[in-house]
């Protein structure tokens, strides 16, 4: 089964808790501290491997969860970090962030990878806590949370070429005559549900990957048939190849078939619209076709055309030696521009808040990553974790903040689904 489509939910793993642990031994008084750190949460990685050809595997898997980072313990012993789990997906798969549709990763090569949920890193026991003014500390952190994201993975395949037309015009046909691919082949439209790829060799030992996408009907950037398929995995090519049916076998008109498609590649993406374009006019067999090729030639006299008939096996071999050497002239190029990518870069300045602060029907809810992230890794049942929570928040300046907007001692403060009473 092909599938180019699936969204997932990833889950990374949540880091293992800090121990709040003391040596306790016979003839060793004033121990001290020995509690050790938590093990990092596994890490959700993706893999290509160049041996799978579809998001298959992926398609019944509706949540990835990565395991948690195991608990610090005492006599300063560290948690074992989690093992990460890799997903293997095929060369040409794109993974987007389902929130925004901005590109977290575009994945082209043979065992590429990329973190795409990061774990969580292990809370400090409190034998990192220990200072020369505070020799024992008696709190440790609770393991930081992994990182959660709904992810959309595309696959378009990897080709140089790629063949696009109406539906029934030969493309598959073409395609099993030059290369060694084998497609389905029916006298009916969409034939062709999934792309094929046929790897096309010259004489010369010159070599390119040319792929049979799914026929296009009007309406196709708009989801209309198959259209969407075809226009997503044609993203990839470097040359269109635009098959024509010159015969006019079911009655189309081969200008106004060449007008429909270039109408909804220009109305999906500027860069397809942009890619270099053959004509492939086929059926020149069959009665009327150099009619319609003089009409075509009139109203297109700029592009540039090669006469086959798939039925009979002619016209390939120059159209496959000047593809070849387009194709060494042609740069590789990428299918995004930079704005589509997701930064990871957050640039602050100095004055800048790391929280907000709102009333919301009298209760001041106090929002923000490092805040959220500080109250998930306080142990709240060690009074000195409380504390030093308090102390991180009023060096934030919260405490000043609140005081600004007009909070009043006894109110009501809430962070994520907690609320605490506003105290000095």
């Amino acid at each position: 089964m092909f599938v180019d489509e699936v969204t997932i939910k990833l889950i990374a793993g949540k880091g293992g808790d800090g121990c709040t642990s003391f040596r306790r031994e016979k003839y060793v008084p004033m121990g001290g501290p020995d509690g050790g750190n938590g093990g990092k949460g596994g890490d959700i990685i993706f893999e290509v491997d160049e041996g799978l050809k579809t998001l298959v595997d992926l398609r019944y898997k509706k949540i990835v969860k990565a395991d948690k980072g195991i608990n610090g313990k005492g006599s300063s012993k560290n948690g074992a970090n989690a093992e990460d789990i890799i997903i293997k997906v095929p060369q040409g798969t794109t993974i987007f962030n389902a929130d925004n549709n901005l590109i977290l990763a575009d994945l082209t090569k043979d065992k590429e990878r990329i973190v795409i949920a990061h774990g969580g890193r292990g809370g400090r026991g409190n034998k990192a806590f220990a200072t020369h003014s505070e020799p024992a500390p008696k709190f440790s952190e609770l393991g930081c949370p992994g990182e959660e994201v709904i992810v959309k993975c595309e696959l378009k395949v990897m080709a140089d070429v790629g063949l696009i037309g109406m539906p029934s015009v030969g493309k598959s046909t073409i395609l099993s005559l030059i290369s060694s691919a084998k497609p389905k082949i029916g006298a009916y439209h969409f034939t062709t549900l999934s792309p094929n790829l046929g790897m096309i060799k010259l004489k010369d030992h010159r070599s390119f990957v040319m792929a049979d996408l799914p026929g296009l009907i009007e309406g196709a950037s708009n989801g209309a048939g198959l259209g969407l398929q075809f226009l997503r995995h044609a993203m990839r090519t470097r040359i269109l190849a635009h098959v024509i049916d010159m015969g006019s076998f079911e009655g189309r008109n081969p200008i106004e078939d060449y007008k429909m498609i270039r109408k909804e590649i220009e109305q999906y993406n500027e860069k397809l619209k942009n890619k270099y374009e053959i004509i492939i006019a086929n059926k020149m067999d069959l009665n009327g076709a150099k009619e319609n090729l003089e009409c075509f030639k009139k109203e297109f006299p700029n592009l540039k055309i090669y006469e086959v008939s798939a039925l009979l096996n002619q016209g390939f071999e120059n159209m496959l030696i000047d593809m070849a050497n387009l194709l060494d002239e042609l740069p590789k190029e990428d299918p995004f521009n930079e704005e589509d990518f997701e930064s990871y870069v957050i640039y602050k300045f100095q004055n800048e808040k790391p929280y907000t602060i709102k009333n919301d029907n009298g209760i001041w809810v106090l929002e923000g990553e490092e805040i959220e992230k500080l109250f998930k890794m306080t142990r709240f049942t060690e009074e000195e974790a409380v504390l030093r929570f308090a102390r991180k928040l009023k060096g934030m300046g919260v405490e000043e903040e609140l005081e600004k907007l007009g909070a009043k001692r006894g109110d009501e403060v809430q962070i994520l689904d907690y609320i605490f009473e506003f105290k000095e």
